[in-house]
């Protein structure tokens, strides 16, 4: 299956370990540094308004205390001049304006005289805003409401009232805020590029290794040369050298099953050349003795007739056994579709096998029209089969052939009276992904060609136990299309 790219995208779990882990880095970094400036903040908020209402006491008291027999006199300047010392004295509280009112609430003087004319009453609005005592940060958090009541000998004499601008503190936050939140996109910038680098540099082994496993896959595992080798230590280093000896054993391993499998070819090819020469041997002595006796005696007709007959017999005899030899190992990737013919001309090519070793056969072939199989490689299949039974019988045993279709299939059971199918050969056939040929005596050629025809025509084969004794090889061949794969 196809990954688009906007797909990975959109997977994460399909990213690669290179990207993961940066991006792990900078989730983690980007909920601590949350969590920090979080922390910070509140605790620089928490700090600044510790500091004003300080300020804010400080700056009431001194006020307070310089204008308490001022108030009482109703000395207005003297009033005055004490606000205008404090404004200066407390110049970082940055006050707009204060007021100071007597016991009516009537204004004796103010900061601001326009706003706040003398022997007037502050108007309610204003008031409203205030607390009894204490500094109070306004509904808009820009400006701070300091209150202060004037007690004289147990007695309340007036207020004080004053408003102080508190965007500089507001404005420090942001600074804080701004500058924490750059440092931390520059420590995660720079924690993912190092994370990212120091993942890459990391899996680069599991990298190469990749590379070298992929290349497998089209010839034989090549071991990790030591130049590359000796640039890595540590458990990558063993990892190398565990793979290189296993490159080593299972390319050692192929090519001792190549050469047993040629082995095996060679004797296949030297069974089958030895049968045929039998079977051309066995007419032609005949056909000698029919010439002999036509040189001797023909002039007479019975001789004549005879020996031509002996003739004929033995030539159309090679000539089956030449056409059923030819149907089966001519080159050319003959396509055309399976016929009954080329199941029963099977029996001729292992006669001399079931002569020599007297075996019973029953064949059964019940395939009576042409079928969309290639018949050259299913021939090859079924012949190495029936060569294995023969070989797998004793003297006097018996084999057995059915052939028949059931809807869109072919079956043909190949079974024999031998010894049966050891489980390891039985696991071979059984399973598609069991991996190289079994190494063993004529297991290597027969059963590795039976099982890569089947797997080209998509067929499966099933190894089982005969009821009688002996093996049972079924195989199952799906019908192809209109066009037949070239696959002998």
């Amino acid at each position: 299956m196809k990954f688009s790219a906007s797909s990975i995208a959109r997977n994460p779990i399909s990213w690669p370990i290179t990207v993961k882990v940066p991006m792990l880095v900078v989730l983690l970094m980007v909920i601590i540094s949350a969590v920090i400036t979080n922390r910070v903040l509140a605790r620089l908020a928490d700090t600044q308004e510790r500091h004003l209402e300080q300020l804010g006491a400080a700056y009431l008291d001194g006020l307070s205390a310089s204008l308490i027999l001022s108030v009482v006199r109703e000395d207005i300047w003297e009033v005055f001049d004490a606000l205008d010392r404090s404004r200066e004295r407390y110049r970082g509280l940055n006050v707009e304006w204060a007021v100071v009112t007597n016991g009516s609430n009537n204004v004796l003087a103010a900061t601001d005289p326009t706003r706040f004319p003398s022997d007037r009453p502050l108007a309610p609005e204003i008031l409203s805003q205030f607390s009894d005592a204490g500094v109070e940060l306004g509904e808009q958090l820009t400006t701070a409401h300091l209150a202060r009541p004037l007690i004289y000998q147990s007695r309340e004499i007036g207020h004080i009232y004053a408003l102080a601008d508190i965007r500089l503190l507001l404005q420090e936050r942001a600074d804080v805020f701004a500058t924490l939140v750059l440092t931390n996109i520059i420590l995660t910038s720079v924690l993912a590029a190092i994370g990212y680098f120091a993942v890459r540099r990391m899996v680069q082994p599991i990298r190469i290794l990749s590379v070298y496993l992929d290349r497998s896959t089209q010839g034989p595992l090549e071991p990790i040369p030591p130049n590359v080798l000796g640039l890595h230590g540590g458990e990558f280093r063993r990892l190398f050298t565990r793979y290189n000896a296993l490159a080593r054993a299972v390319n050692e391993r192929q090519e001792l099953a190549a050469k047993l499998a040629e082995e095996e070819k060679l004797a296949s090819l030297g069974r089958l050349a030895s049968g045929l020469a039998h079977e051309i041997n066995n007419p032609l002595g005949g056909m000698f003795n029919a010439l002999d006796s036509l040189r001797r005696h023909g002039n007479r007709e019975g001789v004549r007739a005879t020996s031509v007959r002996l003739l004929e017999q033995g030539l159309a005899g090679i000539r089956d056994l030449v056409r059923s030899t030819l149907a089966v190992y001519r080159d050319g990737g003959d396509s055309r579709s399976l016929m009954p013919g080329d199941i029963d001309d099977l029996k001729l090519l292992i006669e001399p096998e079931i002569k020599r070793k007297h075996l019973n056969v029953r064949w059964t072939n019940d395939i009576s029209t042409s079928t969309p199989l290639p018949a050259a490689p299913v021939r090859d299949a079924i012949l190495n089969i029936l060569l294995n039974a023969c070989e797998a019988c004793g003297e006097g045993g018996a084999i057995s052939l059915t052939a028949r279709t059931d809807g869109n299939s072919a079956i043909f059971e190949v079974a024999d009276n031998g010894p049966g199918l050891p489980s390891h050969l039985k696991d071979y056939l059984e399973h598609p992904d069991a991996g190289s040929a079994p190494i063993g005596r004529r297991s290597g050629l027969g059963l590795w060609m039976v099982k890569r025809l089947c797997q080209e025509l998509g067929g499966r084969i099933y190894p089982l136990d005969n009821e009688h004794g002996g093996a049972l090889i079924r195989l199952v061949m799906p019908f192809m299309g209109e066009e037949l794969s070239h696959v002998a």
